[in-house]
């Protein structure tokens, strides 16, 4: 029967029967705890209604039990580009399903980054989630040197040999787009291409060419930063330089969204004038009007590799990296 007030570990012990000691050990990862009282254990934390007072744990653990979820881009782009979202989500849920907390951290100004580099040095954390690497971000270089546990989602350019990470096979992905094109015959191709200094931007773009070789213009392919608006500068640039397009690939669900918005501006309709295909399969994909032929990242996958990397850089794992597949899912874009 679960007593008044709050319960402690002294009470755990009684309704066990059990030494505090057990279960001060069963608390802090179960060490030398017998099976039989882990189970005895467990029915009564349930009974008593105990929780652990996480302040006293950490001083015994050294853990705070949080991970840092950290966005190095402007705080507008959380909300600009689905994809931080749905890695937010899935990795929130995967650390509530081992009693974690996720802390979102937002790092696109030269204040927020100081900011950030401060709460984490501090031990406020127990590990950083890199969403969104750019080619030699400082206050990663800063993170990794100060020896804090950090795991990248997609491929820290300049600190490959450094940090854990989880990527996607981003060129093969840009390669299936390349052969859907292919496929349907298409003469005058045109790419968005991400930020080059970013592992989507560079690998997806690197895909994509090397498989159209001579199909593809240089001339052709022009940046954005993965966000709608880019998308919709990016085809008007595009409009501009061949107006004759028949085909574009863009390295995000955002951007080619963006890009579809221009195209029927213009009057050219897609799939029948202009086939268009997106990168993420991201939620926009499926809502798009017409719906967005797409690359899919393995969602899932991914925010679970990210969860299990980091919680064994936490402990103290040697380095380890994960590739995961892509696939073309086809809808009426193309």
């Amino acid at each position: 029967m679960r007593k008044a007030g709050r319960a402690t570990i002294k009470d755990v012990a009684e309704a066990a029967g059990v030494s505090m000691g057990t279960v001060s050990r069963y608390l802090n990862g179960a060490h030398w705890v017998s099976q039989h009282a882990q189970h005895a254990i467990a029915r009564a934390i349930e009974t008593t209604g105990y929780t652990a007072n996480q302040s006293a744990r950490s001083l015994v653990t050294g853990r705070t039990n949080s991970i840092a979820y950290l966005l190095t881009e402007t705080s507008q782009m959380l909300f600009a580009d689905p994809t931080y979202a749905l890695i937010l989500r899935g990795t929130a849920v995967e650390m509530a399903r081992r009693g974690l907390t996720l802390v979102v951290l937002v790092a696109g100004t030269d204040e927020e980054r100081t900011n950030v580099s401060r709460y984490v040095r501090a031990g406020h954390v127990d590990g950083v989630l890199l969403i969104s690497p750019h080619e030699g971000d400082p206050l990663v270089r800063e993170l990794l040197d100060q020896g804090v546990p950090l795991v990248s989602s997609g491929t820290p350019l300049g600190f490959e040999d450094r940090a854990h990470y989880v990527t996607i096979d981003e060129a093969e992905g840009g390669a299936l787009a390349a052969r859907r094109f292919r496929t349907l015959g298409r003469r005058t191709v045109a790419m968005i291409a991400g930020p080059p200094d970013t592992p989507g931007g560079r690998f997806r773009r690197e895909g994509f060419v090397g498989e159209m070789g001579d199909g593809l213009r240089p001339e052709l392919i022009v940046e954005g930063d993965f966000g709608l608006h880019s998308g919709e500068d990016a085809m008007r640039e595009l409009l501009r330089r061949e107006p004759a397009v028949d085909a574009v690939f863009a390295a995000s669900d955002a951007m080619a969204v963006g890009a579809i918005t221009v195209l029927r501006e213009a009057g050219r309709r897609v799939p029948e004038d202009v086939v268009v295909i997106g990168f993420d399969d991201s939620g926009l994909a499926a809502d798009a009007d017409p719906p967005l032929t797409t690359i899919r990242q393995p969602w899932e996958d991914l925010t679970g590799a990210l969860v299990e990397l980091i919680l064994d850089a936490i402990d103290g794992a040697p380095l380890a990296h994960r590739m995961l597949r892509t696939r073309l899912v086809q809808r009426e874009s193309c």
